[in-house]
């Protein structure tokens, strides 16, 4: 019980109830459907449908600009409608979208499946973050957030382990099987969500209010805290997630030449450090400066790809675990980032404009998520695949950099650093 205590204090853990409790289910039930399919995307294509390299890059950067270009929308709905509706329309899109893309054989019909899954698949994330502050109190979001991304990774793990044992690139009828699987999830996690209708939908008062209805993109876009924060995040991304998902399997089996199961053995050993560490490290974090916080982020992505330049030059034996322990630093990185980055946000956002506001965050990603793929595919077609991580661990710095730098911007409060509760 000690033990419990101390890794969830007891008034954490007593708001883990109702709402919230429900909350966490639908976010484990979605990813586990994610975890599929994660990092697939260009060995799908590349491998499995025999399209070009160059292709399935090019198709990953585009999806990102759709994905990129539809987020204000997502932002503006979320503000209007309440994360809700929002949520519940996605995931049927998203299912059907996902049908699609198990079945695309073409290059016209892999471009429409992918612009659709970029489409409605990102659309969850900034209503969802705008769902959860509504859920627990101000001091308790950093916690909160950090707790949700625990059980989007343990979802994301179970998928994965799943993925290993049934995906083989010689019977491509298991990846069709796969996407089709997470098709049905998220239609599961969409009626999962209806559960909680009664905190999804639009604040009256504030649709009411002249002055705040008035508001809208040009005032978040005006915030220069939050385009400090995404610039930086924007270079930390992709020193992270965007170059993770667009070329690790890449380097994995063409550049170390290991087998693509290794790919689920190595997301595996993510998703568990996540799951084991992340309660200890919220305790180790709270109360410290979130901006600094980030900055230690930076520094572990990039020894993880010092770690995969090195892998290189390993030896056969030797390389897998590498792999492996590299992954847990990463993830040890993932378990400071997540929870820090969107409470710092919502910290900044008025309430009537959450929804952008987080909407806003997520364009970073999208943007890195852009980017990536396109400077990943110029890598690898001007045979510098070698050079590729240590390229990408110099960028995580750079944007970490930026992140310590945003300190000076914004409140104690929003840095963490203050945590007494706002007066009711």
């Amino acid at each position: 019980m000690r033990l419990v205590n101390t890794l969830v204090p007891p008034d954490f853990r007593a708001s883990i109830e109702g709402p919230l409790r429900k909350f966490y289910l639908c976010t484990f039930v979605a990813c586990v459907g994610n975890g599929l399919t994660l990092s697939l995307f260009v060995i799908y294509l590349h491998n499995v449908r025999h399209f070009s390299t160059s292709f399935a890059t090019l198709l990953l950067a585009l999806s990102a600009v759709v994905g990129l270009a539809s987020a204000p929308l997502w932002g503006s709905m979320t503000d209007r409608v309440g994360p809700l509706p929002v949520l519940l329309f996605a995931s049927v899109a998203e299912a059907a979208s996902l049908v699609v893309w198990s079945l695309a054989h073409t290059k016209e019909q892999a471009t429409l499946a992918a612009l659709l899954i970029a489409v409605f698949g990102g659309a969850g994330w900034g209503p969802m973050s705008t769902m959860l502050s509504r859920l627990v109190a101000p001091e308790r979001r950093q916690r909160a957030f950090g707790v949700n991304f625990m059980l989007v990774n343990l979802g994301i793990g179970f998928g994965g382990l799943v993925s290993a044992v049934v995906v083989n690139l010689r019977h491509p009828d298991t990846f069709v099987s796969l996407y089709l699987f997470n098709a049905g999830v998220t239609i599961v996690a969409g009626v999962l969500y209806l559960r909680l209708r009664a905190h999804g939908g639009p604040i009256k008062e504030h649709l009411e209010d002249p002055v705040k209805s008035a508001e809208g993109w040009r005032d978040v876009l005006g915030d220069t805290r939050l385009l400090r924060y995404m610039g930086a995040a924007i270079l930390l991304m992709l020193g992270g997630y965007g170059s993770l998902d667009a070329g690790l399997s890449l380097f994995v089996v063409n550049n170390l030449h290991l087998s693509v199961h290794v790919i689920g053995v190595i997301f595996f050993f993510n998703t568990t450090t996540i799951v084991l560490a992340q309660l200890g490290v919220l305790n180790k974090i709270e109360g410290r400066s979130r901006t600094r916080i980030l900055g230690v982020v930076a520094l572990s992505w990039f020894v993880f790809w010092v770690i995969l330049s090195a892998a290189l030059a390993l030896p056969a034996a030797a390389t897998i675990p590498a792999l492996c322990l590299a992954m847990i630093i990463f993830a040890l990185g993932e378990t400071m980032l997540q929870p820090v980055g969107s409470a710092i946000i919502n910290e900044i956002a008025p309430e009537h404009l959450r929804g952008r506001y987080n909407a806003a965050a997520g364009l970073a990603w999208g943007v890195s998520g852009t980017l990536a793929p396109a400077i990943t595919g110029l890598y690898f077609s001007l045979h510098g695949g070698n050079w590729w991580p240590l390229g990408t661990g110099l960028t995580a710095l750079v944007g970490g950099a930026l992140m310590v730098n945003l300190r000076r911007h914004i409140s104690a409060r929003a840095d963490g650093r203050d945590l007494t509760p706002e007066p009711s």
